[in-house]
């Protein structure tokens, strides 16, 4: 069964997340070797699959080195000779090696793709399950399109450094190291002249990674807050067309996307700089072999095989590098992301079930506050020496001016938030004592906007009770009114929902929503005002499925319209955080204090 309900009065605690200054967290190391070791908890399950990676890698690196070597020994031994069995030979061991390679590269590829796709899911699954169990606090102060970011895009990128950058780091590393010391083997003079231009290459690389520290993780940071914005404007796009905004809201847009762009951009120019200059040095580093090789050759201190050798080994010499250059620039945005997907994946929810906790025992319905007060944040209380004791079966109603703290209480019997002060008991056992789930599976929302998912019908009944068969989906329905309506569609229960419920009238979407509540049968029902949105003939539907729904079970009405909730057992004023007066309708008008004055203002109002 889902729940939500609203966070009025978390106003007093402070404002929710914002998009601004977002783009500017973009400090942090380079390396950050915690954070590669946290998130290396994830390819350990498929540490045998890495191994053979490791192993095909290696192989890659070998015969990578051994092609320019058989290529020398070719032309310097068969060649020059004109020996052709021998050349035989050799083209054959060519062929054997080219084979090698391919199917090496071929299964390293296969191997950190199935590797990357799979942490790749893991990781998103860790993230999704995590902010499932985030409290309602966590989402108030979090923009949706920031969060969404984490899961889709840093994920993504985290991914490309664990399942293919370590290997390509190992590979290039080892790479580099052989081909230097191939070459000192075949002529130490040779190789130590070409390599003269390495301080070049080191002190380009320092460059490009001071630069580049900053620019990609300012990308990633702007990249999140375009996400934000959109999802942002989609969310509220109904208001925005219904205020003719579309001109303002698309500058705004606008302006994030070209921020998103230009940081993109200036990251991206910095590869485009430094990958033209390796090219370059890579042309002055054959121009050199060429040069000192081709005198010596003439000079007849070197050999032809030995020159073409040297010329291979330096253009594979230059790949590596460019291939080191590009995983910096992808550790700077894994160690941005990293951190940030870490600090989600470690934030310790705000209620949490103790270790000791136990199941919540069948709930007769007796809700008992003691002295509670709470505060969304320390210093700035949004309820106040609360004291309640609700009978089981009975319908209390709170009412009051908006901000009064009546979600507040509603979040705390859920137990969206834990008190601050004093203890909230359901039959006599403190909330703080029992397992979160075990609760709120006793429980259900009607809420004042329902939330209906994409699917369908019976689908969107069927979240009340998962395992539910067609038949409880249905009678659900009749008892609620849905199935007044479902027989007109041409699909019935099977009629699929678009997302928001776009393709159902207000009505219609809260009587699924109390079939919802009705199929999962709770003890503890909680209510914002059901009937506040709707015409006269679908509130007479609603109000006759809500009177199904509420009987013999303990509710908690929050009420906007006096007039709904004349037939209370019990009507709480809240006021400040506060329960200002108690008593039924009756009662309550008759000592015309505040609930008379707010009954007096509405049915004014309601008559001008």
């Amino acid at each position: 069964m889902g729940f939500s309900i609203g966070t009025a009065g978390l106003s007093r605690g402070g404002p929710r997340g914002t998009l601004e200054g977002y783009a500017e967290k973009v400090e942090g190391r380079a390396f950050n070797l915690r954070v590669l070791w946290y998130l290396l908890a994830f390819v350990r399950p498929y540490a045998l699959r890495m191994a053979g990676a490791f192993l095909a890698m290696l192989a890659v690196t070998a015969l990578t080195l051994l092609t320019p070597f058989l290529v020398k020994e070719a032309i310097d031994g068969p060649i020059a000779a004109g020996d052709i069995n021998a050349l035989n030979e050799l083209a054959l061991l060519l062929l054997l090696a080219f084979s090698g390679l391919y199917l090496a590269s071929m299964a390293q590829r296969y191997l950190l793709s199935w590797v990357g796709q799979k942490v790749l899911s893991d990781l998103r699954n860790a993230l999704f399950r995590h902010l499932q169990d985030l409290p309602l606090s966590y989402h108030d102060n979090h923009i949706i399109g920031v969060t969404i970011s984490r899961v889709i895009s840093d994920v993504e990128v985290i991914n490309q450094l664990l399942s293919q950058g370590l290997i390509a780091l190992l590979g290039d590393t080892l790479l580099l190291g052989g081909i230097i010391l191939v070459m000192l083997s075949l002529n130490a003079q040779l190789a130590l002249v070409t390599f003269s231009i390495i301080p070049i290459i080191v002190l380009v690389t320092m460059l490009f990674a001071r630069r580049a520290k900053r620019a990609f993780r300012n990308s990633r940071a702007r990249n999140a807050h375009m996400i934000g914005d959109l999802a942002e404007n989609l969310s509220g796009i109904r208001v925005i067309q219904a205020f003719a905004n579309e001109d303002s809201s698309s500058e705004k847009f606008d302006e994030v996307n070209q921020g998103n762009r230009d940081a993109h951009i200036k990251a991206m120019s910095l590869s485009f700089v430094f990958l033209p200059t390796v090219e370059l040095l890579s042309m002055v580093a054959t121009g050199i072999v060429l040069l000192f090789g081709g005198i010596s050759v003439a000079q007849g201190s070197l050999t032809l095989g030995t020159v073409i050798a040297f010329l291979a080994y330096v253009n594979r010499f230059f790949l590596p590098v460019q291939e080191l250059s590009q995983l910096y620039a992808t550790m700077q945005t894994t160690m941005a992301g990293g951190e940030r997907v870490i600090n989600l994946l470690n934030t310790e929810p705000a209620v949490q079930d103790r270790a000791d906790a136990g199941d919540m025992p069948p709930i007769a319905g007796r809700i008992e506050f003691r002295d509670v007060s709470f505060g969304y944040r320390e210093g700035l209380p949004v309820l106040r020496g609360i004291n309640l004791d609700i009978a089981a079966g009975t319908l209390v109603a709170l009412v009051g001016p908006t901000g009064a703290g009546k979600t507040s209480l509603a979040n705390l019997i859920a137990r969206f938030y834990d008190v601050s002060e004093g203890a909230l008991l359901i039959d006599g056992i403190d909330l703080r004592a029992v397992r979160q789930r075990s609760l709120r599976r006793q429980m259900a929302l009607v809420s004042q906007d329902p939330f209906i998912f994409a699917g369908s019908i019976a689908d969107n009944i069927r979240f009340g009770k998962p395992d539910a068969s067609m038949a409880e989906v249905e009678a659900a329905g009749k008892l609620a009114n849905v199935h007044a309506f479902t027989r007109d569609l041409p699909h019935g229960y099977a009629t699929e929902i678009f997302e928001d419920g776009a393709n159902l009238s207000v009505g219609q979407r809260q009587l699924i929503s109390i079939a919802r509540a009705l199929l999962a049968d709770p003890r503890i029902l909680i209510m914002d005002e059901a009937t506040s949105s709707v015409d006269m003939v679908t509130e007479a539907l609603i109000q006759d499925a809500l009177n199904k729904l509420l009987s013999k079970r303990s509710a908690i009405v929050i009420a906007h319209r006096l007039s709904t909730i004349a037939s209370a057992d019990v009507i709480c004023v809240v006021a400040d955080g506060r329960i200002r007066e108690r008593g039924s309708h009756t009662q309550l008008l008759a000592r015309r204090g505040l609930y008379h004055e707010l009954y007096e203002r509405q049915f004014v109002e309601m008559a001008g």
